[in-house]
């Protein structure tokens, strides 16, 4: 008899038949009803044991956390919450399980807990639909690019460039760290280094990118990147995923329309296919805001914010104007804000963006024509001198979702910004080499995967929507 999945099970509209299941057991209450869960759903199925027909050392096995393999007939359930329920006939305990020693009880427990367990942790109802949902955002993403004519690119982890020019990398080595060669000069010999010179993991896959769209036409990546940013915030890794297309040909207004359809695509995927996730999260947060004051719950709950996405057009607004409105608006005037905003050039921070996009137009927002001292070496520098062809899209309850910009490819232009970073034209020779060759204008985005997950979860902490978290003092699991 094949084996059915829990979601299988209960979408059968066929009952009185014989069905077989495999699954991890939730509860196991009054020695007659196993709620059992194997993933597929964010649901148990219901598994009805008459106890009379079971030995009572099996009984006492099937206890919180054992994987059990149950063949029965599937009926109608008398119960509440369910349209069909198993009737044991037959039930084999898989392994042990100790009931004593194992952590995730049928009761509340912190996300911290959850995530000292974090092996453990996706057997909790939250941390399931946050990987499912995490699991279909994923496919979304290589979907919408496979159909629209992109190309998916693997661009190296070791690098010996930094695209954006932070300097917090971690270092790739194979020299002995306690005796490293050095050169003449005292400083660390790289050279007789693994690779011939300093390498580092990579915070970003663009610039690499760049060089396949000035052939492909149209490409992305979608990989992890890497930065040692020692903060402990809700919102920082030091390891995450990057969505990065890259499209020849395309100006700052081609990005802009590439990157709002992309986020209402691969939103409006997971609306039509994670409905029941969708459901359990957006109650869960709902419940857990309750006793917040009025000010602190969010404006909307999870799944009209998600649509407040998808159902509502992108306004299109100058750094310059949002700057007006920012200087101008009641939170700034009476300083309600942690960071007043005074002058034009200002970096805005997320109180300023969820202002824009919750107060004061009420739909998502794309700011594009960012001051130059702000923003990355490669973007296109305006006619102006002192703007450049940025974009970012920000989101409710969140600010920033995406940054992206049309890139330099006047090659005068990119080696004076450079020279004026300090940016060694010897490192980016490569980088460089497609502003000689064929160059023509181009544009690209990136997106925090975890982010995009964060905000389509309702979860507040990014250490709870990825599998294990990489943060300063931890590398565990």
């Amino acid at each position: 008899m094949t084996t059915k999945t829990v979601a299988e099970l209960l979408s059968q509209d066929v009952t009185l038949q014989d069905v077989t299941v495999k699954g991890w057991v939730r509860t196991f209450r009054a020695n007659r009803f196993i709620a059992l869960n194997d993933g597929s759903t964010i649901n148990n199925i219901q598994c009805v044991v008459d106890f009379e027909n079971f030995d009572e050392a099996l009984l006492k096995r099937i206890t919180t956390g054992a994987a059990v393999h149950i063949t029965g007939e599937l009926v109608e359930s008398q119960g509440k919450g369910q349209s069909v329920e198993i009737q044991v006939k037959a039930l084999e305990v898989l392994g042990d399980s100790d009931a004593e020693t194992y952590p995730i009880q049928p009761k509340k427990h912190t996300f911290e807990f959850l995530r000292e367990n974090a092996h453990l942790r996706t057997r909790t109802s939250t941390f399931s639909a946050v990987m499912r949902l995490r699991s279909s955002l994923s496919f979304a993403i290589h979907k919408y690019f496979n159909e629209n004519g992109f190309y998916y690119m693997h661009t190296p982890i070791i690098t010996g460039s930094d695209a954006e020019g932070a300097g917090e990398m971690f270092r790739v080595s194979t020299l002995d760290p306690k005796n490293p060669p050095l050169t003449e000069d005292g400083d660390v010999n790289y050279k007789e280094d693994f690779f011939g010179k300093e390498t580092n993991l990579t915070v970003s896959g663009q610039l690499e990118a760049e060089t396949f769209a000035m052939s492909l036409g149209k490409v992305y990546t979608f990989g992890p990147t890497f930065r040692a940013e020692n903060s402990n915030t809700s919102r920082h890794l030091a390891e995450f995923w990057m969505i990065e297309p890259e499209v020849a040909f395309m100006d700052l207004a081609g990005n802009m329309d590439l990157a709002e359809d992309f986020m209402k695509s691969v939103l409006s995927y997971v609306l039509e296919n994670n409905k029941e996730d969708l459901e359990f999260l957006d109650k869960r947060l709902q419940d857990a805001e309750k006793s917040l004051p009025q000010a602190e719950r969010s404006p909307m709950n999870l799944i009209d914010k998600i649509k407040f996405v998808v159902e509502n057009n992108f306004k299109r607004v100058s750094y310059t104007e949002a700057i007006d409105i920012l200087r101008n608006c009641k939170p700034n005037k009476k300083k309600k804000f942690k960071y007043i905003i005074e002058e034009w050039g200002a970096d805005l921070q997320s109180e300023h963006e969820r202002y824009l996009v919750e107060k004061h137009f009420k739909c998502p927002v794309i700011l594009f024509d960012y001051p130059a001292n702000i923003k990355a070496f490669y973007m296109r520098l305006n006619e102006d001198g002192k703007t450049v062809r940025a974009m970012d899209i920000l989101f409710p309850g969140i600010g920033e979702m995406v940054g992206g910009s049309q890139r330099e490819e006047r090659l005068d232009v990119l080696k004076e910004k450079m020279k004026a970073l300090d940016i060694p034209e010897e490192e980016l020779w490569w980088y460089l080499d497609l502003r000689k060759y064929g160059t023509a204008v181009h544009s690209g985005f990136g997106l925090g995967f975890e982010r995009l997950v964060m905000f389509a979860t309702g979860m507040g902490n990014i250490r709870d929507v990825i599998p294990y978290p990489r943060t300063p003092q931890n590398a565990e699991f």
